[in-house]
């Protein structure tokens, strides 16, 4: 079958790592508490809250259950959850509800114009040329819905996100899990065989690739995995052909 979707990673993929891991983050860990104080009474806000609270008692990682034994009783629930989302963030450890915050954080910033996603250069033309062609293009990150339509609205090219069909966080499961991929091809109303999911990481390749998808493993400068197993590398979209290039090496 023709690849008429393209599904596409963010982190290692489209970005670089070190503006998710330099600066995102980072940022995002330094504005958290100010932003909990300011907005943790708000309905949405304190759902979140008491969901990084269920998952932090439900955590059996030693170092998380030791921050949980020394919260005050006394302390607001917007002050009680900050260390052990502090501790998330140091730990890159990706549970929705922090990823919502730090979403809700980083619409702050690059409102502000302090944020800007520095995509790779051969990205955005991609992407044009890519829609022009009549591909349906579609984002799969552990980042949230909203953190990723916020990159993609403040990119050094501009708003990118009206190339978007679809988008997809870790509410449609984990990507390490061939399910959550036969779901995504659902939702988009295709079979699985006519997406190509291009990632940076071999576990979501190779879920994607149980799945019924065709797989590209992306290969970029600064990406700490450079294992592509039996998929064919890609690091540079400029020349990238389908369907031809979508099939493992």
């Amino acid at each position: 079958m023709a690849i008429s979707h393209l599904l596409l990673d963010i982190e290692g993929t489209t970005c670089p790592v070190s503006f998710v891991a330099e600066v995102l983050f980072p940022y995002a860990r330094q504005q958290m508490g100010g932003y909990l104080r300011a907005h943790g009474h708000e309905p949405e806000v304190a759902a979140l809250l008491d969901d990084v609270a269920e998952s932090w008692r439900a955590d059996p990682h030693p170092a998380a259950q030791a921050l949980l034994a020394g919260c005050s009783p006394a302390a607001t629930p917007a002050e009680r959850v900050l260390p052990y989302l502090d501790w998330l963030i140091a730990n890159d450890v990706k549970l929705t509800a922090l990823k919502d915050l730090q979403g809700r954080i980083w619409r702050t910033g690059y409102a502000s114009g302090a944020l800007v996603a520095p995509l790779f250069a051969d990205v955005p033309p991609a992407l044009q040329r890519w829609r022009q062609q009549g591909l349906v293009l579609a984002v799969y990150s552990s980042g949230s819905v909203p953190a990723q339509q916020l990159l993609y609205g403040h990119t050094q090219a501009g708003n990118l996100c009206p190339l978007f069909s679809h988008w997809f966080d870790t509410r449609s499961g984990s990507k390490h899990e061939g399910s959550s991929y036969r779901g995504i091809a659902a939702a988009m109303g295709c079979e699985a065989s006519a997406v190509l999911f291009i990632s940076d990481a071999l576990a979501e390749l190779n879920a994607a690739a149980t799945a019924g998808m065709a797989c590209l493993f992306s290969d970029r400068d600064g990406n700490p995995s450079r294992d592509n197993g039996p998929f064919a590398r890609i690091s540079d979209y400029s020349q990238l052909t389908l369907p031809d290039d979508a099939h493992g090496s």
